[in-house]
């Protein structure tokens, strides 16, 4: 509750409950109505109000209706936007952030599909920040579309940018484990980022998030965030990474953390698990933890079902892509003998039999 201001309610100050379950507070006062954005309860949010009363408030009344802020700021209250993952509404804050101080005065029915092209085309030196921005305005004007704001979804005939081709992030090989293991031996917690990351197969942005709270009874449930979707993982706690954590040092809140015993960020943590394979003499990075993951679990005979549960994959072309390879890998092992020209163990004709059937051919 609000420490710092006095009880009762001051004066002016009217609160009201959104139809989403949101608190808004304004002061009203001559018949103007002002709101304040800070949180209730926070030096912030005393300051505002003290401001609104004497005619100078920090902020003004919001935008303007009808303007792109504007529908933005609506399309902030709705369930579409609620239902998205914690790190899909930050990623998708900050693209609107930069929107609505470029265009957030304008009307957004002056928004067309040009307009949303040449935002694509800003941004096209870096094609995942054009993707980025194409996926959060078809978000906000697919809702707009549904709640009759706009008749047209400019976003519809605006096209993704081609994605790069090429291997992504470097998958660790079982060289880069093993010297990575042996500069960070049990009992560090470099070694409980790698083991979390290597026997889990989360994401960076979830393995910073598991911790006890998500075990029972040997086994890890935990909802991974990723794209606007949610999946729940369900994962036993294999021995081997049972032994890391015994060995910790891990926190009381996630297994993941940094030099304080306090939880990392994502962010945070890719520039410390970074700096942890340079010290190692490991070119890594997370992502490529989670590709030797999916290739061990792909090679010991996991099924495309059974990688999609363990690594949240909602559709089977990921998964599909490290059983064909483990495939590959399979049948050259098995068909390898096959080369040899030793009737005892191979069934390749002899050399003469395959040199008369080509001369036959010819």
């Amino acid at each position: 509750m609000m420490e710092a201001m006095p009880r009762p309610r001051p004066p002016y100050l009217s609160h009201e409950l959104t139809r989403h379950g949101r608190d808004v507070w304004y002061v009203r006062r001559n018949g103007r109505r002002i709101r304040l954005r800070s949180k209730y309860g926070t030096p912030e949010f005393e300051g505002e109000y003290r401001a609104a009363l004497t005619g100078m408030p920090l902020r003004d009344d919001g935008p303007q209706e009808r303007t792109l802020a504007w529908l933005i700021e609506r399309y902030r209250e709705t369930t579409a936007w609620a239902v998205l993952s914690y790190a899909t509404r930050r990623q998708r804050e900050n693209i609107f952030r930069h929107v609505i101080e470029s265009a957030g005065k304008q009307p957004f029915a002056r928004i067309t599909e040009d307009t949303i092209r040449v935002g694509r085309e800003r941004r096209a030196s870096t094609p995942a920040q054009a993707r980025n921005f194409l996926d959060a305005m078809r978000g906000l004007f697919h809702w707009a579309l549904e709640a009759k704001h706009v008749r047209i979804d400019p976003t519809l005939g605006v096209k993704n940018p081609p994605r790069k081709k090429g291997p992504g992030f470097r998958m660790w090989t079982e060289d880069d484990m093993m010297a990575y293991e042996r500069r960070w031996p049990l009992g560090t917690r470099q070694r409980v980022w790698l083991d979390v990351l290597a026997y889990t197969g989360l994401r960076r942005g979830d393995a910073v998030r598991l911790g006890k709270q998500h075990v029972r009874n040997g086994v890890a449930s935990l909802k991974t965030e990723k794209s606007g979707f949610t999946v729940t993982v369900t994962l036993p706690v294999l021995p081997v990474l049972a032994a890391t954590l015994a060995a910790g040092p891990i926190g009381d809140l996630t297994f993941v953390v940094g030099a304080n015993g306090k939880p990392m960020s994502k962010e945070y943590f890719g520039n410390a698990l970074r700096e942890a394979c340079d010290a190692a003499g490991v070119p890594g990075s997370a992502h490529g933890v989670r590709k030797i993951a999916a290739a061990r679990a792909a090679q010991n005979g996991a099924t495309v079902a059974q990688l999609k549960a363990l690594f949240g994959w909602t559709s089977d072309a990921m998964a599909g892509l490290y059983t064909r390879e483990a495939d590959r890998v399979r049948l050259a092992r098995e068909a390898v003998h096959t080369l040899q020209n030793d009737p005892a163990t191979s069934i390749v004709a002899p050399l003469h039999e395959v040199r008369q059937l080509s001369e036959k051919d010819q």
